[in-house]
């Protein structure tokens, strides 16, 4: 998204300079992700210097997928996040959630917030 802006600014005549890289190795921080599928945010926040303390995915084939690209490295694991309580978390610095997109997908039901995992990501 950033570099469509950075495009469209330039387009306009309201470029930003350009980004400078930063020095050394990113700063470290850890990261849960709950809808996690086969983990696709955790694929772009570890070479960012993240580290995954939970992952949560109810659906059995994704998280077997999940699983042969990151088996378990200490972190907890969970199927059904509704049945973890916020208590039970570890600490850590970033929630990332994808979004459950069977109830709204064209190859799902269509139920929408009418479908209980169209509605999880407001608990």
């Amino acid at each position: 998204f950033y570099s469509g802006v950075r495009r469209c600014d330039a387009l306009f005549g309201r470029a930003l300079p350009p980004l400078a890289p930063r020095p050394g190795p990113p700063e470290a921080f850890t990261f849960a992700e709950v809808f996690a599928g086969i983990g696709g945010f955790r694929l772009g926040l570890e070479p960012l210097g993240g580290r995954c303390v939970f992952a949560a995915e109810l659906d059995r084939a994704a998280s077997r997928a999940y699983g042969a690209h990151w088996p378990a490295g200490g972190e907890p694991r969970a199927g059904d996040i509704s049945s973890v309580h916020a208590a039970d978390l570890p600490a850590f610095d970033l929630l990332t959630a994808g979004f459950p997109c069977q109830p709204f997908s064209d190859r799902g039901s269509k139920a929408g917030l009418l479908d209980l995992r169209g509605r999880l990501y407001r608990e």
